[in-house]
């Protein structure tokens, strides 16, 4: 997997900056064709516990 930096450090898979989830899930964010990045959101997100 390519690796993918990540600024959300509340996210349970973010490892130093760095996401280390298994996967990840990009999905629009409320609108059925995004435009640019603030169309998206990461469902990959699990709070840190």
């Amino acid at each position: 997997m390519p690796q993918i930096k990540c600024t959300v450090t509340e996210c349970q898979y973010n490892s130093d900056i760095m996401c280390d989830a298994p996967m990840i899930q990009v999905n629009h964010n409320g609108s059925e064709a995004s435009a640019s990045s603030d169309d998206t959101k990461c469902d990959t997100f699990k709070p840190k516990r």
